[in-house]
């Protein structure tokens, strides 16, 4: 079973669509904001700016926050042109996601997008050309040495694939305390061959001096099965055997399912950075992020806010395997679910975001 074939985001502007739900995804962004300035900074203040800067964005996704770091990269170069009396560059840029993405909800805002930056800058901006690039990044996406920033956030802990050996995994769809040593192995496995794939696909494609600024959904500790990036899925996982035990799903399926992501620790990442040797690594970060971006105080509400992120984020994926007639009631069961739980503690997503150069 390989990720790209479903895994994409909810389409479209609906009440469960991505573009309407992702609002923790945009505060991450958002958090990680002065970490992306601090790195565009580096990277032209010394080098200067090439006529066209060629910025790419993977796993944008859609909705508004497919171009909102890409916002945050144009007026930092911008404000930079401007304090040195310099003429401010083009920007060509490539927004990136698997081909079953919704370009088109992308593609529909950019008018409006050009119109505020050219308002918001007074005429002073440089040309900037948008495009859409679908493919996997595990794989290649751009010509060699071509691009001069490159930025993904929220994105790079999903895998290539869902692990092989994962049949011992009955009961969870992901990680979990009580996982079998094989099943945290075959994830820590995947994740090492793809991220060190992806470090050696994008050196590839960075110019020398460019730069990547990475934000990745990973853990606190070095357990693989700590509960700060597995709580979240094994509420979904129980919620899908409460169906099981009602006899609306197959026991099969449930078997048969396994999410293909992994969240990493801050060493895991460092260590595979500099084993595949590509890049210099400038500077690591860590941060939380609630589950439910509104943080509302209404307990029942905040379960229901973040079953309708996950949802928006998953339910592609979980149609194709156990068929679209159970989703409402399994994201019914979940918000319940996430609710009883943040009654007894809060949940956190932990981040870890990351900039590096190209050697």
């Amino acid at each position: 079973m390989v990720a790209i074939n479903f895994l994409h985001v909810n389409a479209g502007n609906g009440e469960i669509s991505y573009a309407n739900n992702s609002l923790a995804q945009k505060k991450i962004i958002l958090k990680a904001r002065a970490f992306l300035e601090e790195a565009i900074r580096d990277r032209f203040v010394s080098a200067g700016f090439p006529s066209c800067v060629k910025l790419a964005e993977l796993g944008c996704s859609s909705g508004t926050n497919a171009l909102l770091a890409i916002s945050e990269i144009i007026d930092t170069i911008h404000e930079m042109s401007q304090r040195i009396n310099c003429e401010s560059p083009e920007f060509q840029v490539f927004l990136n996601d698997l081909p079953e993405t919704d370009f088109n909800n992308i593609f529909k805002s950019l008018p409006a997008f050009y119109e505020g930056l050219m308002k918001e800058k007074g005429g002073k901006l440089g040309n900037c050309f948008v495009t859409g690039m679908p493919g996997s990044f595990y794989g290649r996406i751009f010509p060699t040495r071509s691009l001069d920033f490159v930025h993904s956030s929220a994105s790079v802990h999903w895998l290539s694939q869902v692990p092989a050996g994962l049949k011992n995994n009955k009961g969870h769809i992901y990680m979990a305390n009580t996982c079998r040593p094989d099943v945290l192995k075959a994830y820590t496995k995947q994740f090492q061959r793809d991220f060190t794939m992806f470090l050696g696909l994008r050196s590839e494609e960075i110019k020398p001096g460019g730069r990547m600024v990475i934000t990745i959904t990973g853990r606190s500790i070095e357990d693989p099965s700590s509960k700060d990036c597995c709580d979240l899925w094994e509420l979904l996982a129980k919620s899908l055997l409460d169906m099981l035990a009602d006899g609306l799903v197959e026991e099969a399926d449930v078997d048969s399912f396994n999410l293909p992501m992994y969240n990493p620790f801050e060493g895991e990442v460092k260590a595979l950075i500099e084993e595949e040797g590509s890049f210099n690594l400038d500077k690591l970060e860590t941060f939380e992020a609630s589950w439910d971006p509104y943080d509302d105080s209404d307990k029942p509400r905040s379960g229901q806010n973040v079953a309708n992120c996950i949802r928006s984020a998953t339910e592609p994926m979980l149609a194709t395997h156990f068929g679209d007639a159970i989703i409402p009631d399994l994201f019914a069961r979940y918000a319940n679910r996430v609710a009883d739980h943040l009654s007894m503690e809060k949940g956190h997503h932990f981040l870890v975001v990351f900039s590096l150069t190209k050697k």
